[in-house]
């Protein structure tokens, strides 16, 4: 084994480490509203589930040079996001949505997206999702960072509408095939689901 000291090497280092490593990690298209009300969408692979009781999901937003990105900045001030899950059929324009765009332009509108109005929330969602799920902020924190600048926004979302397409539900159950998620590896690199496999789980 090789033993490594993260406080030893460079910020990048320690990155490539973690995104080479927390594999496959699950996309969020994340969709907030900007005070002027133009519709931004970015994705974030720092994504996971934190409680079904109530049902809460974490994003961690990564600051860009101690800056804070526009998703947490519309998330904070108006307490409000829909959070999507990418698959195969809009994972190219989930990638589109990572451009970087002048302010008061739309990454929905520049990568094809179709916004829908949502039920529980005011943001809209994107037509293109098969899952998503309109939510409200319930903890912002600012995390990480050197030099006392923090290095991210993790916000904590509250799911209070799932909206589900037809097709890969049943019984209250996701088919994991018909969602076919897409899942972020390092560098470049994206993973479909693959093979499924069980195990039983101990007594």
């Amino acid at each position: 084994m090789i033993s490594i000291d993260p406080a030893m090497q460079e910020d990048r280092d320690n990155y490539k480490l973690l995104i080479g490593s927390v594999v496959p990690r699950p996309i969020a298209l994340v969709t907030t509203l900007t005070e002027d009300g133009v519709l931004n969408a970015a994705p974030f692979s720092y994504f996971s589930i934190i409680s079904s009781t109530p049902p809460l999901l974490s994003v961690s937003v990564q600051r860009k040079k101690g800056q804070m990105k526009d998703t947490a900045r519309n998330a904070i001030r108006q307490r409000e996001l829909v959070i999507h899950i990418v698959d195969e059929t809009n994972v190219e324009a989930a990638n589109q949505a990572a451009a970087s765009l002048p302010p008061g332009e739309s990454e929905v509108t520049a990568a094809g997206l179709t916004p829908v109005d949502s039920e529980a929330v005011h943001v809209p969602g994107l037509a293109e999702a098969k899952f998503r799920m309109e939510c409200v902020l319930e903890h912002a924190y600012e995390l990480g960072g050197t030099d006392g600048e923090p290095g991210c926004d993790l916000l904590i979302a509250r799911v209070v509408r799932f909206q589900v397409a037809e097709e890969i539900i049943q019984g209250g159950r996701i088919d994991a095939k018909k969602l076919a998620p897409v899942s972020r590896m390092a560098g470049d690199y994206y993973s479909t689901l693959g093979q499924l496999f069980s195990l039983e789980r101990p007594q």
